[in-house]
């Protein structure tokens, strides 16, 4: 089927946004940039690989698992026959940070839901009907155009001023991204000329228009590299010729660049040093970790509650919402710091927050007999006494006083 003209969301994405350097951007050429790669990259695999639960809230306030509900697998291990969950959900995540909005079909059997099914932002159009209700029309791969009706869909909109249309990043930060790309441009040129600028030629008396193509032509030869280069270049009529030069520090344009990066580090609120880009960034072991706090809490908890929140608006029922819920675990992150992993299961065991055997299923170990009960610390308490002080004040006063020998009142009074 053709595309029409007024289709403006397929447009809108081929064409990108105009910029002052008078570049396109579109999310194809905006992924060639190394910064936006990696920024993309670093925070729809961040977010993809962490593990994302479905629990059920129990009566008394706790949650466990929810592994009999049919979205649990969904969410959790594979949403459709084509994609595993890391998969699933980094094209969720790169949809929102490229193109503003990220589309999700639902594919059902009866009320079921059986599938989630990711779908091109760059193919959808919508539109808010009379009625109020959101229209969603799908071009597929093959061209064929079909309606979907707004409860088989899942819309998470990224950063939006009317909290349905993301915002797309293409087009608003076109100018940001296209002056990354003309430096970039400008930059490969100069290094394709092997960082030798024109020279210039000086002549006594003046030639004609002729006579000076000729030696344009002569000395273009020689001086980028030509078949007659290592040669010996013979002037004329009294001529000197002066190559101008150029360090590599101007040729790079090493500041600009480097703006460049910090510029879209900002736009897509990722700090530069986890890109690659460590100018005007301590490498200290405080400077880093306080760092990557800062990521854990502006950059990436943003993007994991827009999910969270848009699985309980769209993929429960109403009467499911209040006892269903979707979460990311952020403790997850630690699976690649053994030393905070192991301090963590530490002090939530010895705290009393954790058992022993609920620690090791964290760390995918057996439970251990014994291990099912919650322990805390107890500070200077004689060795002898362990195991012996029961929850009762009661019982721990006797079995103190059996310690220290003391039979009656008179008898704790001399002691």
């Amino acid at each position: 089927m053709p595309i029409a003209l007024t289709d403006s969301d397929f447009w809108s994405a081929f064409l990108g946004g105009g910029s002052f350097t008078g570049r396109r951007v579109t999310v194809d050429a905006a992924l060639q940039l190394a910064t936006v790669w990696a920024c993309v990259r670093l925070l729809s695999e961040t977010i993809a690989t962490l593990p994302l639960g479905f629990y059920e809230k129990l009566a008394d306030g706790s949650r466990k698992p929810a592994t009999d509900h049919p979205l649990y697998d969904l969410l959790h291990n594979q949403p459709n026959a084509e994609m595993t969950a890391v998969q699933f959900w980094e094209a969720i995540i790169a949809s929102m940070l490229l193109w503003g909005n990220a589309y999700i079909e639902k594919a059902r059997i009866g009320k079921r839901i059986v599938a989630l099914n990711f779908l091109l932002p760059a193919r959808m159009q919508k539109r808010r009907l009379l009625s109020g209700a959101m229209e969603y029309n799908y071009r597929d791969l093959d061209g064929t155009q079909r309606i979907i009706p707004e409860d088989d869909l899942v819309n998470i909109p990224a950063f939006s001023l009317d909290g349905v249309n993301g915002l797309t990043p293409m087009s608003y930060g076109a100018n940001v991204f296209g002056a990354a790309m003309a430096t970039d441009e400008a930059s490969s040129k100069v290094f394709s000329s092997g960082m030798r600028a024109a020279g210039f030629v000086k002549v006594t008396g003046s030639l004609k228009k002729e006579q000076r193509e000729d030696l344009r032509a002569s000395i273009k030869q020689f001086a980028a590299g030509g078949p007659e280069a290592g040669n010996v270049m013979v002037l004329e009529n009294d001529s000197t010729y002066q190559q101008l030069t150029m360090n590599p520090g101007d040729s790079q344009m090493l500041e600009s660049r480097s703006f460049n990066v910090e510029e879209m580090c900002r736009w897509f609120r990722v700090p530069p040093f986890m890109v690659g880009h460590s100018a005007n960034s301590t490498n200290w072991g405080t400077g880093i970790e306080q760092q990557m706090i800062g990521f854990l809490t502006f950059s990436l908890r943003p993007w994991l509650t827009r999910v969270e929140q848009a699985i309980r608006k769209s993929l429960l029922s109403p009467g499911e919402r209040s006892k269903f819920f979707a979460e990311f675990a952020i403790e997850g992150l630690l699976r690649a710091d053994s030393a905070a992993r192991a301090e963590y299961l530490a002090k939530m065991t010895q705290n009393g927050l954790m058992t022993r055997n609920e620690g090791r299923a964290y760390d995918n170990r057996a439970p251990l007999a014994g291990g099912d009960e919650l322990t805390v610390q107890s500070n200077l308490v004689p060795l002898t006494m362990l195991g012996k002080i029961t929850s009762t004040a009661g019982s721990a006063k006797s079995a103190l006083r059996q310690w220290l020998g003391i039979k009656n009142d008179e008898d704790q009074n001399e002691t």
